[in-house]
């Protein structure tokens, strides 16, 4: 059987459609690259470009992809309400079929050479990982871009690949292997941050909620609303309407309702099987396999 290999590119633009059309067809530029999903969110003003394909293929398209990226991404004037250290912010490989966790690694490797040779820091995490002090995306990009510069000078912050300097232009990149996760937005019908911060408190991991979910709370400008934005690092372990569930109850507390939630890029259909258990009660003769497209 043919191994595929899935990659989940994080850029940072996600209002110029023009620029986000370019990096496009820069990994699209290689033959047998299957688009599953392009997600672009002003408020965030971030794109995710998921696809999958061979190895070979996949890793080729990705550096394509970030060499164009960061070409034409200037971070010193990048605004967003997303947390962000790059042009090429992350870059995670995740095996689809017949894929290690060690195969994914060497990609991930490869790829943060490249990367390094064309003059962009590198920050590899998760599995690719061996320091445990930094193999959480969330302690790396801790500070964002703007604390880059004087968090590189720390020699426990040297990155991995790349040059020791920081890059003004493109910030860093992290790069590295790990399990499918799920990036899981709530939507909330209320401007006030300080009630989101709270309801993260939750199920936020550090905070004492999930161990598998890290949660912010960001303000969405254009909806005037506030978001609890996710990622669900093990959906089998921390399922979705756990999480839903204790958000709309932390909400309620404070009179406050769910408006929407958002499920950005790729979602594992085990884990909408879990979300159909719990809302419909569905029997387990019910298969996978009766979905079809």
């Amino acid at each position: 059987m043919s191994k595929i290999l899935m990659a989940e590119v994080n850029i940072s633009e996600g209002t110029n459609l023009e620029l986000i059309e370019e990096v496009k067809k820069a990994f699209l530029s290689v033959d047998g690259i299957e688009v599953v999903d392009i997600d672009s969110n002003e408020d965030h003003n971030r794109t995710v470009f998921t696809y999958k394909g061979s190895p070979d293929n996949v890793l080729q398209a990705t550096k394509n992809l970030a060499k164009k990226a960061v070409e034409l991404i200037d971070m010193t004037k990048h605004k967003g309400s997303h947390p962000r250290m790059g042009a090429v912010d992350v870059v995670p490989f995740i095996p689809v079929k017949e894929m290690t966790t060690e195969e994914c690694v060497e990609i991930a490797k490869d790829f943060a050479k490249y990367l390094g040779s064309i003059g962009v820091p590198v920050y590899l995490y998760e599995d690719a990982q061996e320091k445990e002090y930094r193999k959480a995306l969330p302690k790396i990009r801790k500070g964002q871009y703007e604390a880059l510069e004087e968090k590189m000078k720390d020699e426990q912050w040297q990155p991995d690949e790349g040059p020791k300097e920081f890059n003004k232009k493109s910030g860093a990149t992290v790069t590295g292997a790990r399990f499918p996760l799920v990036a899981f937005n709530i939507n909330l019908d209320t401007d006030d941050l300080d009630i989101g911060k709270k309801i993260v408190k939750s199920v936020r991991a550090a905070a004492g909620g999930y161990t598998y979910v890290r949660a912010i709370a960001l303000k969405l400008e254009e909806r005037n609303q506030v978001q609890v934005s996710m990622n669900m690092i093990n959906f089998e372990k921390t399922p979705i309407h756990r999480v839903y569930e204790t958000i709309k109850s932390e909400a309620n507390r404070y009179n406050v309702n769910v408006v929407d939630t958002e499920l950005v890029g790729p979602v594992p259909l085990p884990a909408i099987r879990d979300v159909l258990d719990f809302y419909i009660k569905i029997a387990d003769t019910f298969s996978l396999d009766q979905i079809y497209f």
